[in-house]
């Protein structure tokens, strides 16, 4: 796969490093129009990636971006997106008009998303990498009732048994078709890899019962959708970063690693990643999971637990001898009131002297 040495030699280097964009943006006096244009929301991406010193050059991980782009092209006002759900299912001819629409212009956030990857590729030196959500997890963004839809299907329903069963699949394929999208455009711009972020593909959402008593439910609405993309980036000579920080068990784990096959596989602080490594082959590098969700409170996360959880995470990983870069569960978000005490626990995870 492409790259995957150039991620294996980042995990044998000791690499510290969080998904920390956000931070850094509300560092600006201006955030939001920032994230309106490529350049300067490129030169945050730089600058977080040399405040943390690591080589990758990690976009801000807005998952309302294809979401935005999707519901746009079908004629969705923009003041409405946000809580927009499909109450029937999308007429077949919605896809066509949005594969159509293949190469339409993006809206301004998505376009400097796309642009700031331009310019971390043409004007630093750092490893540009792109963002999108999974399809499953944007397919959710779509329904008002994403669970009782997965379980009709998982109990063997099909579109022609349930409507419910027909408005998943058809948001299914209209998530599938704005991500590749997505994709290509970022791709276009140079991405050498992309993190796809599938947080709802987890036994909420999917039930492990059913999946246990034989249902094709996590095969069929994550597994082959991404696999989808996952060639995608593989004809374009880019790598799968896939991040899950949902709720996940030990088959999930074992599925992402033995069918997506990712470069690196981005897991949330619900797994234990020492135990996780005897699920994952050793080619793909295992990334996270600070629980830096508490990093705001100095009550549930002081600094030095931030240190113990650091180190002990390290010694554990080291015992395994598996490809590992210690990181955050998810994207560190910057929380009103508690941003230095968030960037001092940051500062912490990346500086302290572990044995």
């Amino acid at each position: 796969m492409a790259h995957r040495e150039f991620f294996l030699r980042l995990a044998a280097s000791g690499l510290r490093m969080p998904i920390g964009a956000d931070l850094i943006l509300h560092e600006e006096r201006d955030p939001d129009e920032v994230r309106r244009d490529g350049r300067r929301l490129g030169e945050v991406i730089e600058r977080a990636a040399r405040l943390f010193r690591t080589p990758l050059a990690v976009p801000l991980m807005d998952l309302r971006l294809e979401k935005a782009d999707l519901l746009g092209r079908l004629g969705i006002a923009a003041a409405d997106i946000g809580a927009f759900h499909f109450t029937d299912p999308p007429a077949e001819e919605a896809l066509a008009a949005l594969e159509a629409a293949f190469h339409a212009p993006f809206d301004e956030r998505s376009q400097a998303h796309i642009d700031s990857i331009r310019y971390i590729a043409e004007r630093t030196d750092l490893f540009p990498i792109g963002m999108v959500i999974g399809p499953f997890s944007l397919m959710t963004k779509l329904l008002a009732d994403p669970i009782l839809a997965i379980a009709m299907a998982g109990m063997g329903l099909s579109s022609n048994d349930d409507p419910g069963v027909m408005l998943a699949e058809r948001s299914l394929a209209l998530a599938e078709a704005a991500i590749a999208r997505s994709l290509a455009a970022q791709v276009a711009a140079r991405a050498k890899a992309v993190i796809v972020c599938e947080p709802a593909a987890n036994v909420v959402y999917l039930s492990p019962k059913q999946i246990e008593a034989g249902s094709d439910i996590f095969e069929r609405f994550v597994i082959l959708p991404n696999l989808r993309l996952k060639r995608r980036l593989e004809e374009a000579g880019a790598a799968l970063i896939f991040h899950d920080c949902g709720q996940v068990n030990d088959h999930m784990v074992r599925e992402f690693a033995r069918r997506l096959d990712p470069a690196i596989l981005s897991l949330g602080n619900s797994r234990k990643l020492w135990r996780d490594a005897a699920l994952v082959p050793g080619h793909i590098v295992l990334f996270g999971n600070l629980p830096t969700r508490t990093f705001y409170s100095d009550t549930d996360m002081p600094a030095a637990k931030v240190e113990e959880l650091t180190c002990d995470l390290m010694a554990r990983m080291r015992q395994t001898g598996h490809p590992f870069i210690l990181g955050s569960e998810c994207d560190v978000l910057s929380v009103p009131g508690a941003h230095e005490t968030i960037r001092r626990k940051v500062d912490v995870m990346l500086n302290c002297p572990c044995c």
